[in-house]
Parts: structure tokens; sequence; C-alpha cells
């Protein structure tokens, strides 16, 4: 198909899976009307026990970036951005190049829908590969923070 890794896509992710990808779109406590980020929802399943952040970048980096990753978690897209689900703190002692974005608790500018779920019952992305990966996306050498995290 697209080279892409294992995984259920989401051609055909409701007969496999049972999830209704037409409810898989974000929501905010106000259902978004306010037009305020949305959370990224998580389908029936998955546990989050390092919480979850998400990582963004513009969609014409989307299918690279996902032939390039061994194990993708939970991916959301729409016409401009993809979202690749990362534990949280995922930015610790990293400095996520341009044209990534990095976003705390997964809250997101627009509905992407939900495009990739994991074989796993986790839904995060390894953060390091995928940061790897967006580093190459935006032409940037690697940089990590020697500063240790508090309370180590």
């Amino acid at each position: 198909m697209t080279g892409l890794p294992a995984g259920r896509l989401s051609r055909g992710l409701r007969e496999r899976s049972g999830y209704d990808l037409a409810s898989s779109r974000s929501t905010a406590p106000d259902g978004g009307a306010s037009g305020g980020p949305v959370r990224l929802p998580l389908p029936p399943g998955f546990t989050t026990p390092l919480g979850c952040d998400a990582v963004g970048l513009p969609a014409r980096h989307g299918f690279r970036t996902m032939a390039h990753l061994s194990r993708p978690g939970c991916v959301f897209a729409d016409t401009d951005w993809w979202w690749w689900i990362v534990p949280a703190e995922s930015d610790l002692g990293l400095s996520w190049p341009q044209p990534a974005r990095y976003v705390p608790g997964a809250y997101v500018p627009t509905r992407p829908r939900l495009i990739h779920l994991p074989e796993a019952s986790a839904p995060y992305t390894p953060p390091i590969p995928l940061y790897l990966m967006v580093c190459r996306v935006a032409g940037t050498a690697p940089a990590w923070s020697t500063v240790p995290h508090q309370g180590s």
C-alpha cells in the first residue's frame, strides 16, 4: 500500500477495530463551539499512564514521517496538520524544531480525524524516534539539553 508500518490506517479501521471514525473528531468541554483548542480524543481501550501530549507536523510531511517510524501510536490528521500522541513531557530536554508544534495535553487548534491506531494498548508514538524524524524533516541536527530533570 504505502509502505507504512504495521498498524491500522483509517481505511477499514471501523471493521477491524469496532471503532467508529465518524465519532473520532476532537472534542472540547464546550464541544468546540468557542473555536478554541480541542483535545484529541483517544479511542476506548487505550490507557495513558504517562499522560498525553501531541506533536504536530504540516500535512505535507505526514506520510514521509509515518513511513520512517517503526511503531507509530495514535495519529490524527486534517488537511493541514498531522498529530502524533506522545507521553506527557516529551519536550523535556528537547527543542522540537520548526515546522513541528509540541502541544501539552494534546489540545490542538483544529478538529482532526483519527487515521492510525497502534496494535498496542498504549496510544503513544515513541518520542525519540519521532523527534529524530522531525529533525530530519526540518533539516536540523538533533539537540538535547544537558540540564537534569527537576527531582532527579
